[in-house]
């Protein structure tokens, strides 16, 4: 699976990056078909505490699984996008497999 970081308008730490590497490997277990993944990484101008956004995009064959989370952190956003997506594989993965 190719992963495509994208950081708008600020360097991305080295260390944030390989976090989402390491929690994206993760969902080969559940789904192994997996073609590319994007993830852009925002950080929203509200004066809110909770403005960083991590939008994945994952593509898999025959659609595209998209998650935006907002979160204090980066990390946060990540980890919790990264379970949603794990969840939308399975489901995505049991329609496929269902006899119809």
């Amino acid at each position: 699976m190719t992963v495509n970081i994208q950081s708008v308008n600020f360097k991305a730490d080295g260390k944030l990056i390989t976090f989402i590497k390491e929690r994206l490997a993760k969902t080969t277990q559940f789904y192994d078909r997996t073609i590319s993944t994007a993830v852009y990484l925002k950080v929203d101008n509200n004066h809110n505490r909770e403005n960083k956004i991590v939008e994945m995009r994952m593509s898999v064959p025959g659609s595209d699984i998209v998650v935006t989370k907002e979160r204090k952190s980066f990390e946060e956003a990540a980890d919790i996008a990264v379970n949603v997506l794990i969840r939308q594989l399975k489901k995505h993965k049991e329609k496929i497999l269902k006899p119809q």
